[in-house]
């Protein structure tokens, strides 16, 4: 028998990205900036269709490096403009390589970028409770506050929304319904 789970868990890949990633917390750089960059890429579209392309945005962005992706130079930038694998928007891509650059300048500042986004929530994850689906805020006052500071530190093509998704994905904030099976496994990690 299924377990319970968020309703918009449907896909195969979905289900999987739903049951052992979606609101774990992450403690770790290179997975934040990975959660960073395919939050970026998805706005506008599904996440499922991030999803489907992953492996592809891995590959075409060194594994999520960001010291790498930082140095990307405009003739690599075009070079991506042409993968099928990733989505070519330039506006995205060239928000991906300042991105990077940004996000070294919070490590470099803050000692780690986990320093950094996890004082936004004290250090520990927001439990919330919500019953059903159409109760997710698509952003909050912390996702307002979170996005217009990386803006100020350069940071591009994330908004509220945008890092409200990046906040659910990287466990900043539990927000798998009380109904699903995940949401007592992520709030013990706590």
């Amino acid at each position: 028998m299924e377990p319970n789970r968020c309703s918009w868990a449907r896909h195969p890949l979905e289900i999987e990205y739903h049951d052992k990633e979606w609101g774990v917390p992450v403690r770790d750089d290179n997975r934040q900036f990975e959660f960073l960059m395919l939050e970026s890429a998805q706005a506008g579209l599904s996440w499922l269709t991030i999803l489907k392309r992953r492996e592809g945005y891995r590959a075409a962005f060194a594994g999520f490096d960001p010291h790498i992706v930082a140095r990307f130079d405009q003739a690599r930038i075009e070079e991506l403009l042409r993968d099928e694998r990733i989505i070519r928007n330039r506006r995205k891509v060239e928000a991906a390589v300042k991105n990077a650059r940004a996000f070294l300048d919070i490590q470099e500042q803050f000692g780690s970028f986990c320093n950094y986004i996890w004082e936004f929530v004290d250090g520990s994850p927001i439990q919330n409770t919500w019953t059903k689906l159409e109760e997710l805020p698509p952003s909050t006052p912390l996702s307002e506050a979170l996005a217009k500071d990386l803006k100020r530190r350069g940071f591009a093509f994330l908004g509220p929304t945008t890092i409200y998704a990046h906040m659910q994905a990287a466990g900043l904030v539990n927000d798998h319904l009380v109904s699903c099976h995940r949401h007592e496994a992520i709030r013990a990690m706590a």
